[in-house]
């Protein structure tokens, strides 16, 4: 048997990288404390958003960062707690940063680094996420204690077919972080004016953007739908979109942080638990290309399609 205490992990992330660290640095101990095996941290908590917490990495203080970083990596080797910390990965020259994940092992080494895939933005690379970062190339996948763990940041989540693709490596758990938050009440505003009074009350829950419906609604989803557990960290900076939760692998939200308010949510992760899982029987077939269940029919009737 399997099994894996996971610590979803949320604080109000800044531009000041010293600050975040304390943050990490606390709920790390707070994790351990309450029994975790793996602390998981939101997208770029550690040196702060580009384009929301910051304005872009001209004059970054990289040194600062991986300072910090060092110091992460010490304490989680001191408590023997994986860690898995969103950041930015410095490149050569004046190339973007990656926008990334660091996933700390229980001695304090950088066991891998997911770099997100999916950046926001147009095809001129000149808006969103594609303004400020260069997106990565690689799937990253991990065993911690028995599970198989893979990473994912934010608008990943529009792209089932990386959660396919971590089913075909047998993930069992994705450690799938996010920032929605740190909106200013203008931008809140503007986005509540974007949905709709009419849209804003048919979905409940706070709504005030696409992501307060789309994200929660997703990892919902993509944990039905390929039977994996998902931790779902995001920054706690007013105003956030929702507050961190952990979704197990039938589909059901087993714990929830409170929006705008730091918090440590505890999970477990049992893989031998039996919980509903109705696309067992031909998901791997259905991931493979084959679209459908059970066996089809050389029917004439079957191939007129035009005919009642």
């Amino acid at each position: 048997m399997a099994r894996l205490n996971v610590a979803t992990c949320q604080f109000p992330v800044s531009a000041d990288i010293a600050r975040n660290g304390r943050y990490v640095m606390r709920q790390m101990r707070t994790a351990k404390q309450r029994g975790a095996d793996l602390a998981h941290f939101p997208e770029a908590c550690l040196p702060g958003y580009a384009g929301t917490d910051i304005a872009g990495h001209r004059g970054f203080d990289w040194e600062l960062l991986r300072s910090v970083t060092r110091r992460v990596m010490a304490l989680a080797g001191e408590l023997g707690l994986w860690t898995v910390v969103g950041s930015a990965h410095q490149l050569t020259g004046e190339r973007k940063p990656h926008n990334c994940l660091y996933v700390i092992d229980d001695s304090g080494a950088v066991a891998d680094r997911y770099d997100k895939r999916f950046c926001a933005g147009d095809a001129t690379g000149g808006t969103g996420d594609l303004a400020h970062y260069t997106p990565g190339d690689h799937t990253c996948v991990f065993t911690v204690r028995g599970v198989r763990c893979g990473a994912l940041i934010c608008h990943d989540y529009r792209y089932p077919e990386l959660y396919r693709d971590l089913g075909r490596h047998g993930v069992q758990l994705v450690l799938h972080s996010f920032h929605a938050g740190n909106r200013t009440p203008r931008r809140v505003a503007a986005l509540r004016a974007e949905l709709g009074e009419d849209l804003e009350r048919l979905n409940a829950g706070g709504v005030f953007s696409h992501a307060t419906v789309t994200q929660r609604a997703m990892m919902t989803a993509e944990a039905a739908a390929n039977h994996m557990w998902i931790s779902c960290p995001n920054t706690s900076a007013r105003e956030s979109c929702w507050g961190a939760f952990f979704v197990r692998a039938d589909g059901m939200t087993t714990g929830r942080l409170r929006r705008n308010r730091a918090g440590v949510l505890l999970s477990a992760v049992d893989t031998e638990e039996e919980l509903y899982d109705s696309t067992a029987a031909w998901r791997d077939r259905a991931a493979s290309g084959v679209l459908h269940s059970g066996t089809v029919a050389d029917d004439p009737r079957s191939a007129r399609r035009t005919e009642l």
